[in-house]
């Protein structure tokens, strides 16, 4: 009889656990809801809303308008597509648009080389090496007026040392005035902007360099690989998620961003430092026309997008 009870014990099946009554029991209840989590994440979305969508969308509206600010009169009338009609028939946006390849181009392969090299060097356990890695990142740090104001003084046809310099080792025979020569103006404004982003990307990869084990190179040198076949087997590959992100954050910055053009050309002499982003900026506070600047920009966005997604998918960062 006991036993025939033990038997009919271990077949019965498992009580039903009820949910706790009292608030404890409705919240499990409610959060195992899936309108539970688009409720959490509101407070982020109107966030975002408010900071990217809403100024983007103004931006993309404004782009269909004519809105002269010094001429409030005129108002903002619905002008279809003349902004993009009038871009294509520019030729400042045209030299703009080339000036800006080059600039991109060459200043993001420019800083990311000089980055990797300072990566690779200060990514060493030596006496000296860590104040080494915070004195780097100053030329980062400066604000973009300082820096350029300090490259002006630097490349003076007057007053600068650089000048003097060459001078002095007979490079030169006369002073060169280097931002207002048609000549020499896009070169010095790329190595001011070298000198001051490379740390950008030296932070970048020495965090990555960090995160790859040092046993992976061990067995690699046992197996006869010189440091050569362990960078690009190894240190090359492992990097590459660091390489895309930091190379995407860089040419997104150069487009955006012509701080120190400003400072030091103002896009001169003539048109040769001319970039995208500078000629939508004094369109819109120099011309004080604000719907042709937002076609300017506009453009300079989808084509941001369309390089991000184009890159991502050829790097095949993505993959599993």
């Amino acid at each position: 009889m006991a036993v025939r009870e033990r038997t009919d014990a271990a077949v019965s099946p498992p009580r039903e656990v009820r949910p706790r009554a009292g608030p404890l029991g409705q919240i499990a209840e409610i959060s195992e809801r899936r309108g539970w989590a688009y409720l959490l994440l509101l407070p982020s979305l109107l966030l975002v809303a408010a900071v990217v969508i809403y100024p983007v969308g103004s931006g993309f509206l404004l782009s269909f308008r004519r809105m002269l600010v010094n001429r409030p009169r005129l108002g903002t009338p619905w002008i279809g597509l003349d902004n993009y009609r009038a871009i294509l028939e520019d030729d400042v946006f045209r030299a703009a648009a080339q000036n800006t390849v080059v600039w991109v181009v060459g200043g993001a392969i420019s800083q990311f080389l000089v980055g990797l090299i300072a990566a690779l060097a200060l990514n060493r356990a030596l006496p000296g090496f860590r104040p080494a890695r915070v004195l780097i990142l100053l030329p980062w740090l400066l604000p973009s007026v300082v820096a350029g104001h300090m490259w002006a003084l630097l490349l003076d046809a007057r007053l600068g040392v650089v000048n003097d310099l060459l001078l002095k080792l007979g490079v030169l025979d006369s002073p060169v005035a280097w931002f207002a020569s048609a000549t020499w103006a896009f070169p010095s404004v790329l190595l001011a902007e070298l000198w001051r982003w490379f740390p950008f990307f030296t932070l970048f990869l020495l965090a990555g360099l960090g995160a790859i084990s040092e046993e992976l190179y061990d067995a690699a040198a046992m197996d006869g690989a010189g440091y050569w076949r362990r960078f690009v087997d190894i240190t090359v590959p492992l990097l590459q998620p660091v390489i895309v992100a930091s190379v995407v954050l860089r040419v997104i910055g150069l487009v955006n961003s012509p701080d120190l053009l400003v400072v030091l050309t103002n896009g001169g002499p003539g048109y040769k430092t001319q970039i995208l982003s500078l000629y939508a900026f004094q369109t819109a506070y120099n011309s004080f026309n604000f719907g042709y600047a937002a076609a300017i920009s506009v453009v300079m966005l989808l084509v941001l997008v369309v390089f991000t997604i184009v890159y991502i998918r050829v790097s095949r960062v993505t993959r599993e």
